[in-house]
């Protein structure tokens, strides 16, 4: 059980694997209050740099589960690092499955609801490890134009149109699962530039090193094809944000 290798190419060095960066990161951990010792499961928990970050910062404790081995690597790494390491731990592990041991005070997805097969069945995962009271953390794209056609749907990476709501339907969303926003941190163009942008000078490092690997055809396609899809489509088109619900 491990996501393909082209996930850990395409990320390379990268601690957030979505787009925010570290600024929004931290203004989302000031803006949910977060108290020391505030006890927190993320799932799809990537390298761990919520959790990591908001350790040092709030003194919070907390889980990591994760599909990819080399990302779960990279989180433990990484709470070493920050000194964190006796309050955080890493579990590599499929999420959508994942039970913790006790409920939390807030559990997190951010930026994979798939594993719930979308918004509502990603709010009953996170149900399931919540404490009564307790928070979720919900990263979603929306669209912040409507795509005017199937091409623009399939250059922000969507199966359809109707696959992500614009965000005042992504919002009613959040009330018709009998959840209410609290609090949301927006991405921005710049953000998803960032994040984008990361990906193609980790793929062009990769393929120069790389020129023989069995990959290198398809990466070498996706460096080609992608910043054009990006500056046309994703950018302009494709929202995106973590939000922050408490059950009604």
């Amino acid at each position: 059980m491990d996501l393909p290798r082209s996930f850990t190419i395409r990320e390379g060095d990268l601690r957030i694997l979505n787009p925010f960066d570290a600024a929004k990161l931290a203004t989302l951990g000031r803006a949910i209050k977060l108290r020391p010792g505030t006890s927190i499961l993320d799932l799809c928990s990537g390298k761990g740099e919520l959790l990591c970050t908001w350790a040092r910062d709030h003194g919070v404790t907390g889980t990591g589960v994760d599909i990819s081995t080399a990302f779960t690597a990279a989180a433990r790494a990484r709470a070493a690092e920050l000194g964190v390491a006796d309050r955080v731990r890493f579990v590599h592990g499929d999420a959508a499955t994942h039970v913790p041991e006790q409920r939390v005070d807030l559990a997190a997805c951010v930026g994979a609801t798939w594993i719930g097969g979308g918004v509502p069945g990603t709010l009953d995962i996170l149900e399931r490890a919540l404490r009564p009271g307790g928070m979720v953390l919900v990263g979603e794209p929306y669209w912040r134009l409507d795509p005017p056609d199937e091409e623009t749907v399939a250059g922000c990476h969507a199966r359809s149109r109707d696959e992500f709501r614009d965000l005042p339907g992504l919002v009613e969303l959040f009330g018709e699962c009998g959840w209410d926003l609290v609090e949301m941190v927006l991405a921005d163009q710049d953000s998803w530039d960032r994040y984008a942008a990361a990906h193609w000078l980790n793929l062009r490092r990769w393929l120069d090193a790389n020129p023989g690997d069995e990959l290198a055809g398809e990466l070498r396609q996706e460096l080609t094809e992608d910043p054009p899809r990006h500056v046309r489509y994703r950018r302009d088109y494709l929202g995106w944000g973590v939000f922050a619900l408490l059950r009604r």
